[in-house]
């Protein structure tokens, strides 16, 4: 996959905690910064699905269904 830079200002306890863990685990600061990055963005593309999907669940006229009246085996859980 292609990479691109992205440079970002950090305080000094921010940078040297990440430095830190960087020196004890053997992986770069990079590592660290796009993995912080990839969970930042994975909760809210969750939040902003959960949203939408709530507006436009009051928005129509659907009713809402009790959790116990849920086949919860018919899903494939």
């Amino acid at each position: 996959m292609a990479t691109r830079q992205l440079n970002i200002r950090l305080d000094e306890n921010l940078d040297r905690r990440l430095g830190a863990l960087a020196e004890r685990t053997g992986r770069t600061k990079a590592f660290y910064a796009g993995a912080a990055i990839e969970g930042f963005l994975d909760d809210w593309e969750d939040y902003f699905l959960a949203k939408d999907a709530l507006a436009e669940f009051l928005e129509g006229n659907d009713a809402a269904q009790d959790v116990d009246s849920i086949d919860w085996d018919g899903l494939g859980r």
